[in-house]
């Protein structure tokens, strides 16, 4: 119930830019910019896939793009639910690696949003702010989301990785990346 609690109190700050102001520097952080500046965000794991971004988070991009994060790789290595039977993606610096995804176009204020639904600022993800790059080569700074894996990847749902699998291939990411996601192993 507590958590319920938590989400809901997160949600509902999350529509006042001025109460996230508050909510951020409660919790140590600080929102820059304005509510209409636009941001790129660099989503790698379900929210590359229309239903977790569009539908179920609320989210409506102004422009997305096939994008790369260089020197970084993917991992499965967080705790999910069910415990033991579930690991979403994960990124950590890797020099040589690189992480394929969605940039999406969105406002500040859509990004107050998507952190609530993310659990920012919570005690699991934390933003960073990285450069990626388009399919294009053309630089762009975007914004995701990491978190304090793990040491040992577990297995993604085989729910979770389809929706990884199917937003790739939806969003036209290489084909080399879609292999990848095709040689991942689901949990059982």
């Amino acid at each position: 119930m507590f958590l319920t609690l938590k989400r809901r109190l997160r949600r509902d700050v999350a529509r006042s830019w001025w109460l996230s102001k508050l909510w951020y520097r409660l919790n140590g952080l600080s929102i820059a910019g304005r509510p209409d500046d636009e941001v790129w965000y660099f989503a790698f794991g379900a929210n590359m896939h229309d239903s977790a971004f569009r539908e179920r988070r609320r989210m409506r991009p102004l422009e997305w793009r096939v994008g790369r994060i260089n020197d970084y790789r993917l991992r499965f290595n967080l705790e999910g639910r069910p415990k033991g039977k579930a690991a979403p993606a994960n990124i950590e610096s890797c020099p040589g690696d690189e992480v394929w995804g969605v940039l999406y176009k969105i406002t500040r204020r859509d990004l107050i949003w998507l952190d609530s639904t993310e659990g920012v600022p919570g005690r699991r993800y934390r933003q960073i702010w990285l450069d990626a790059e388009d399919a294009n080569g053309q630089p762009v700074e975007a914004v995701t989301y990491i978190a304090k894996g793990k040491e040992i990847d577990g297995n993604p749902s085989l729910r979770y990785i389809t929706l990884l699998r199917d937003g790739a291939r939806a969003h036209g990411l290489p084909e080399h990346w879609v292999r990848m996601l095709k040689q991942v192993k689901h949990a059982e």
